[in-house]
């Protein structure tokens, strides 16, 4: 039984085929169209999956869309009309949206398999949001029970969510409603302290470190009542995104003295202080739910989805606090993985299919499960462009990637198949010594273009883990943020908030400086050679040579552009930057050696750099 399942219309669309419950592809609509967290109907991305299932004209069994249209719209109907006349303006905008495209989800379905040359099946299912995320968490998980916690911004009516699950059945018990949100108060400082809504949370989490949390107090008492059960209501006193069209009120700006913060400006001790506070507040939050979840389900395993469970700060002390034996997070926690939910929704609770026990490993093959380019397409494309390249036999392959890491070089390296969800992992990804004090700076500054407050993450032989980090269990999604071990750090005298940013930023704090925050903390990805044997091999080549199994790892793109698909995609990206060397599969190409490429100097002129 062939179920597809897709999310679209708010961002990060993604389309899933699921094959008798085995998850076949997957893949976000905005890694084919260029266009960041591509909202649109995922037209590319389910004709990928059918294609890589070889799905025919009439062998698709069901359809299933991540949410309830209608149920979405009347809670936007209701929320507008409660508070009228004050919420026209949202309204307006958002009406004929609606009118025009979200209103009319199954015939879009409809036209869009036929364009794909297959025939849409006799049912189409439109299971609830949040049973959609909960359902991408624990159906995939190797846990045969468990709690599942979900939180986001909102789906229909609700914004986060307990459920149980047990075997090849799960059912919702408790949901906190909209317009309380957990993801929305996080959104409204994102919002608040000069980054983009829906896209910006990994900043506000990034830049948190460097604050200290004084403002936790003023949070508790004027914005969030948080219970002891976790269950928690938010003063609208000081939200907008009811009535307007941004998220905080001037009630809020007063609270915290001063207008939000223009984008690009400077970023200063208040707003890191304010980030660190709010951070804190969000864990608060996420403990009590999932001391909650523990006791309402008396289950020892835990379960997350959502936007919230991409915070992988508070995925780390939750772990830490050991009120679950094990955590398991969904790698595409946020809107694309709704997608995969929704079809695995279908497939168990709709028609009782079999849930097969995946042992202590998990059902999502590593997250890999975008498209992959076979080499004689690759060798191809390079000739007829006239690229220069050269051919790595297997056995050479990882020891001269190793041996180019070493010497401080940065790779883009695109192999395998692309990852499903929002971090790299090692075939999509861009690498480099993390022993180098300047790898960071660089990296931010040269290759990425992005603020210089940026973390990047370590891949780790996954046996290597507990010799780096306070950590004693894979992490194989890069969704948990460990301490460093304490024998590796170099620590500071305390005086750094003192220093400017980027100095601030580039002060040593290990014998890994470029994968350490400035908290001694890192986001850990374990590699093992079940999941991904390329990049373990390059990783054990890299230790063979300097005695370190680790390396930086960073999503192969720059600011503002998804993660690259396609090897013209990485090309293309390679050029633009100041990479040093770029692997296609099998082949390296060196920048010294390719023709020049036009257009370098005035795409760069577009980032406005901190």
């Amino acid at each position: 039984m062939r179920i597809l399942g897709i999310s679209a219309f708010y961002h990060d669309s993604a389309a899933c085929l699921i094959d008798s419950g085995k998850i076949v592809a997957a893949a976000q609509e905005e890694r084919f169209t260029r266009k960041k967290h591509d909202s649109d109907f995922p037209v590319n991305a389910v004709r990928y999956c059918l294609a890589e299932g070889g799905v025919g004209s009439d062998q698709l069994d069901a359809v299933a869309f991540y949410d309830k249209p209608l149920l979405k719209l009347h809670r936007i109907l209701e929320t507008y009309l409660s508070i009228a006349p004050k919420g026209l303006r949202p309204y307006m905008r958002a009406l004929p949206v609606w009118l025009r495209e979200k209103l009319w989800t199954y015939p879009e379905i409809e036209e869009s398999l036929r364009k794909c040359g297959v025939q849409a099946p006799d049912k189409i299912y439109f299971p609830e949001h949040h049973e959609s995320h909960a359902a991408s968490a624990f159906f995939p998980s190797p846990f045969q029970e468990a709690a599942v916690l979900t939180m986001d911004g909102v789906g229909e009516w609700s914004t986060t969510s307990i459920a149980l699950g047990e075997g090849n059945k799960m059912r919702m018990l408790k949901e906190i409603r909209f317009p309380h949100s957990l993801g929305m108060l996080y959104s409204a400082f994102t919002y608040y302290l000069g980054f983009k809504v829906n896209s910006g949370e990994y900043k506000l989490m990034g830049l948190a470190p460097y604050g200290e949390p004084k403002y936790v107090d003023k949070i508790k008492d004027n914005l969030i009542d948080i219970k002891e059960d976790g269950s928690y209501r938010l003063n609208m006193d000081y939200f907008s995104y009811l009535d307007d069209l941004v998220m905080t009120s001037p009630r809020f700006h007063e609270l915290f003295g001063a207008p939000p913060r223009t984008s690009e400006s400077d970023l200063t001790l208040r707003e890191m202080d304010i980030a660190r506070s709010i951070q804190v507040v969000t864990e608060e939050c996420v403990l009590k739910l999932a001391k909650h979840a523990r006791e309402l389900t008396g289950k020892k395993y835990a379960c997350l989805a959502g936007g919230v469970a991409l915070n992988c700060v508070a995925n780390g002390v939750l772990l830490r606090e050991g009120i679950f034996d094990d955590i398991w997070i969904q790698p595409a926690a946020g809107d694309a993985g709704g997608a995969l939910g929704a079809a695995l929704a279908v497939w168990h609770n709709v028609f009782d299919g079999e849930r097969k026990d995946v042992g202590p490993d998990d059902a999502m093959e590593g997250s890999y499960l975008g498209p992959d380019f076979p080499p004689e397409e690759t060798r191809a494309w390079l000739e007829a462009n006239g690229y220069p390249y050269e051919d790595l036999s297997d056995e050479v392959w990882p020891h001269k990637i190793a041996e180019l890491i070493e010497a401080e070089n940065v790779i883009g390296l695109h192999q395998g198949r692309m990852e499903f969800g929002p971090r790299a992992l090692g075939n999509r990804s861009i690498i480099g010594d993390p022993r180098s004090p300047k790898m960071q700076s660089v990296m931010n500054l040269k290759i990425k273009y992005r603020e210089s407050f940026r973390p990047f993450a370590p891949s780790c032989l996954e046996e290597r883990v507990g010799d780096f980090f306070e950590l004693d269990r894979p992490s194989p999604y890069m969704l948990l943020v460990a301490p460093v071990k304490e024998d590796r750090l170099v620590k500071g005298d305390g005086s750094e908030r003192d220093l400017p940013l980027r100095e601030w930023v580039n002060r040593p704090r290990s014998d890994v400086p470029a994968i350490t925050h400035v908290d001694y903390s890192a986001r850990v990805q374990s590699v093992n050679p079940k999941t991904n044997p390329r990049y373990y091999a390059l990783i054990k080549a890299f230790e063979e040579r300097t005695n370190f199994g680790i390396v930086v790892n960073t999503s192969f793109n720059v600011r503002g552009e998804p993660i690259v698909c396609t090897p013209e995609d990485a090309y293309r990206c390679f050029m633009r930057t100041e990479m040093d060397y770029l692997v296609l599969g099998r082949f390296l190409l060196e920048k010294t050696k390719q023709p020049e490429w036009q257009d370098k100097e005035k795409w760069q002129e577009t980032f406005v750099l901190d």
